[in-house]
């Protein structure tokens, strides 16, 4: 009998200290504001160029924050990359290799078109971001020695892009045919520009918007798969936020009911 007493007193005193550890985590939990938004861009390879990356996108009310890790690109070369699709409803999406309509073993930017939709975003390194600086590639990030390349920018976007973000998706072009390290005219130009190369302008790869991730860039390489962004247990826990605490809570308490009854 004393130790039946002693067993729920035990299991009382258990769940009720779990609660105020709850709170706390929960309260220190990060947290976007109301009007914020986070999401994962896997980039995958189009033109069996090689190159993968990673974007984490943010949105804070009409401010568009990307970046982006990508590697495998054509090393010391830029790439011009964009922001496609459309705010209205349309449903454009990454190309595959039934796009490239001449039979050359490209899928170019204008074969793509019809899949991936007209630049939205042009994601330059400083100024104008319209579609008008799709071509800017002196304002386009450029990969380093190893074909690694890392982008980051903060800018200011209209309200449909703000609102329907999750219907758009990021392109990043350049991609070298006859593996020689460099841009060149070998395949042909390009249908945008004949003073450019086709091999600058052809997409070299694609990424919809994988879904909801709140989370960071991961260092020291590219993170490409699920959302999860990596860390140590607690940082995990933490990311989990109020909803994975209050299941913690409320087993303590299902065990001290289960413990009282007997």
């Amino acid at each position: 009998m004393r130790n039946g007493l002693r067993n729920r007193r035990t299991a009382r005193i258990a769940a009720l200290a779990a609660l105020p550890a709850a709170v706390a985590l929960s309260a220190a939990a990060p947290a976007l504001a109301a009007d914020s938004q986070a999401y994962q861009i896997n980039l995958e390879q189009l033109n069996d160029s090689g190159a993968s990356g990673t974007a984490m996108v943010s949105l804070e009310g009409t401010k568009l924050t990307v970046k982006i890790q990508a590697e495998g690109l054509t090393p010391g070369a830029p790439h011009a990359q964009h922001i496609h699709g459309s705010t209205k409803g349309m449903d454009f999406h990454c190309p595959d290799a039934s796009a490239d309509k001449n039979g050359d073993g490209i899928v170019s930017t204008v074969e793509g078109l019809p899949a991936y939709g007209d630049i939205n975003i042009s994601l330059t390194t400083s100024g104008d971001t319209s579609k008008d600086s799709g071509l800017a590639v002196d304002r386009m990030p450029t990969a380093d020695k190893d074909g690694k390349l890392s982008y980051e920018r903060t800018i200011d976007v209209s309200q449909d892009v703000a609102d329907h973000f999750k219907d758009l998706h990021i392109v990043q072009h350049g991609i070298d045919v006859n593996d020689n390290g460099k841009y060149d005219a070998d395949a042909g130009k390009s249908e945008l520009d004949p003073k450019l190369p086709l091999e600058a302008t052809a997409p070299a790869s694609c990424g919809m918007v994988h879904g909801a991730s709140i989370g960071e860039m991961p260092d020291g390489g590219v993170e490409t798969g699920t959302a999860a962004t990596g860390g140590d247990d607690a940082t995990q826990m933490m990311s989990l936020g109020g909803a994975g605490l209050m299941a913690a809570v409320v087993g303590a308490v299902v065990v001290w009911r289960r413990t009282g009854e007997r």
